[in-house]
């Protein structure tokens, strides 16, 4: 009976100990595949780093599968959970379903790795706006009603929620001008047909420089290293205001633990390296690397924040 006992607490130590080995095998035992947006987009880019990043320490090729909207999220939702398909994905996975009905829920069929990258979105105006500050911009807003249009992407896209959260913690009454086209928003922008946006860090940034758009503040709660001179919104007089794009590597609902764990010590051995960190600042990016614990908390978090946004403002999709 003791030697029973000894033979099956050893096999259960077997099974537990180290986050590579799961059911007396060795992960990953196949190719590891990760899905994404399409092809060129920041989810793309991330994706592709973090695929050349991990696939020497996993010991097995890591590919990166392409696919447009929620395709990405139905695939990985229904896929067997033993880590050889993951997700990596925004904001877009988790908030998408407050706007439109998906086959999957954010919460319920994943299990989130690390949040891998985040970004601000960056309050410019045109030039020509006689605006210097958040304050200013509030000011001449609440001064005008419906005197000053904004540009958005599409319905529930990062500038999109970002401006409908400014106008709901503020009270200003701005127009929303929607855009399909990221080119054409530009050089609306750039023109002045359009005098402001709160813009991805990556669109509106080389124009900062150049001082083709003015910049007034940046989304996050915190400063951001990808703009160290600009105050954030929150700190401009409008306490609480937070909104950035976040992106993070999930699994399906169920994969084990040790998968997981393993997963997470890639990623975020690679994410947190002086030469990925480099590489995501030229896309402007903010490399992270966070426990899994973490993420789901931001996921949340940011699920209670922009719901309430969505359903107080009445927000539907397209």
């Amino acid at each position: 009976m003791l030697l029973r006992f000894t033979a099956v607490m050893v096999l259960l130590v077997t099974m537990v100990s180290g986050a590579g080995t799961v059911c007396g095998q060795t992960y990953p035992t196949k190719v590891v595949r990760i899905f994404t947006a399409g092809v060129g987009g920041g989810s793309d880019f991330i994706a592709r780093l973090i695929a050349q990043g991990i696939s020497g320490p996993l010991g097995q090729q890591v590919i990166v599968e392409n696919r447009t909207g929620v395709i990405p999220g139905e695939i990985v939702s229904q896929a067997a959970p033993d880590g050889h398909t993951i997700i990596l994905a925004a904001g877009t996975l988790w908030i998408g379903p407050l706007l439109r009905k998906t086959s999957y829920d954010p919460i319920r069929d994943f299990l989130p790795i690390t949040l891998a990258c985040r970004a601000p979105n960056v309050v410019v105006v045109h030039p020509a706006l006689p605006v210097r500050s958040i304050n200013e911009l509030i000011a001449m807003a609440k001064a005008k009603p419906g005197a000053l249009n904004y540009s958005t992407g599409a319905t529930g896209a990062s500038s999109h929620l970002a401006a409908e959260l400014f106008k709901a913690m503020t009270g200003v009454n701005m127009v929303r001008i929607p855009y399909k086209n990221g080119a054409t928003e530009t050089a609306d922008l750039l023109s002045g047909q359009i005098q402001l946006t709160f813009g991805a860090a990556a669109a509106v940034g080389p124009h900062i420089k150049l001082g083709k758009l003015k910049a007034l503040a940046v989304s996050s709660a915190e400063r951001s290293s990808l703009f160290p001179d600009l105050p954030t919104i929150t700190s401009s007089g409008v306490p609480g205001y937070e909104s950035e794009t976040n992106y993070g590597l999930l699994a399906p609902a169920k994969t084990p633990d040790a998968i997981v764990r393993r997963l997470n010590q890639e990623a975020v051995r690679f994410l947190q390296t002086a030469d990925a960190k480099e590489k995501f600042l030229t896309i402007s990016l903010e490399a992270v690397g966070s426990t899994p614990d973490k993420f789901e908390a931001a996921i949340k978090s940011e699920m209670t924040r922009m719901g309430k946004l969505i359903r107080d403002a009445g927000i539907r999709d397209e």
